[in-house]
């Protein structure tokens, strides 16, 4: 096909891990079947009077540490200039990044492809999203009133795990056992003394064997990274220690892609990266998932191969204006 101009926004590229970074495998692969890189930053986008546009750098970029990537040429576009849009900025999704979501929706004549759709970003907090299917969960409140939480904890035989609702990275994940004489101390923390919800839901055993991150493409899982706690923490997540080994989806991992596809391609959510422990469904990631890389090194795959393809399927049937 055409070559496309294909857009990421996303933190700085100076800082991306060659070795790691999902943003940096789909720049590659885009590079790879001759499409035009242009990359720029949250604080580069802006609305014109007309639309929204941003200072963009075209840059050709490889997989070499400490020179990954040359500037070619830098200059503003409006975003209508682009055939596709990674919106790939790292949480946290603060009050600046919720804007940027919406002024990249501000194109006169043809919007760009979505990857994932603005909207779609928006509605689907991370931790909350998979409350639509109770079902799947582990057993879980959202609430910031201490008496609630303490009850949960006090109930639950294998423990509590309470995470801040916009938390990433494992960050403030903590887990108490029923009786921790911790546990009301660490909910006034968490909570801010009552003043912010908090996720409790409760502890998988089975997460000792690490949680599984499933990436699914349209819908479709493509790979997967099973995260194993280092043996002093609790956290799976790479970013907390964890080390990927290689996933096996059970029949129940494909049963929970399943029921999520639907909603999934409804709201434009293209690559998404689920959490499993167990038999569980604790997470949904739209903002820019990780363990592309990994899922590759240990299934055989490509997954930024399945992204760019559905990329340049859609940006094939847009209409004309």
């Amino acid at each position: 096909m055409a070559a496309l101009t294909i857009g990421f926004l996303m933190d700085p590229l100076e800082t991306v891990r060659v070795d790691h970074d999902s943003t940096f495998a789909l720049m590659l692969e885009a590079q790879k079947r001759g499409h035009r890189v242009l990359y720029f930053e949250q604080g580069w986008l802006r609305f014109n009077g007309r639309c929204a546009e941003a200072r963009m750098r075209h840059v050709t970029v490889r997989r070499e540490l400490g020179r990954h990537f040359d500037v070619l040429d830098e200059a503003t576009h409006p975003l209508s200039n682009l055939d596709v849009l990674f919106l790939r900025k790292d949480p946290p999704v603060d009050s600046e990044f919720l804007h940027a979501t919406q002024l990249v929706e501000l194109c006169q004549g043809r919007k760009p492809v979505y990857i994932n759709d603005p909207a779609g970003i928006r509605d689907a907090n991370e931790k909350l999203f998979a409350l639509r299917y109770p079902d799947l969960m582990p057993d879980t409140r959202i609430t910031r009133e201490l008496p609630v939480l303490l009850d949960f904890i006090a109930r639950n035989e294998t423990g509590t795990i309470l995470k801040p609702i916009d938390g990433f990275g494992g960050k403030g994940i903590l887990f108490l056992s029923r009786g921790d004489r911790n546990a009301r101390s660490a909910v006034e923390l968490l909570t801010q003394g009552g003043r912010e919800a908090v996720v409790a839901q409760a502890y998988i055993p089975e997460s000792r064997l690490g949680d599984k991150r499933i990436l699914l493409v349209d819908g479709e899982p493509v790979g997967g990274v099973l995260r194993v706690p280092s043996g002093d923490d609790h956290r799976g997540n790479m970013a907390a220690g964890g080390t990927p080994h290689k996933a096996v989806l059970t029949a129940r991992d494909l049963e929970i892609c399943e029921r999520l596809k639907p909603e999934l391609r409804k709201r434009g959510l293209l690559l998404v990266g689920i959490d499993v422990l167990g038999d569980y469904l604790t997470e949904v990631n739209v903002t820019s998932p990780t363990g592309l890389v990994e899922a590759n090194h240990l299934d055989g795959v490509c997954v930024e191969a399945r992204v760019i393809d559905v990329a340049e399927r859609l940006a094939a049937e847009r209409p004309a204006s």
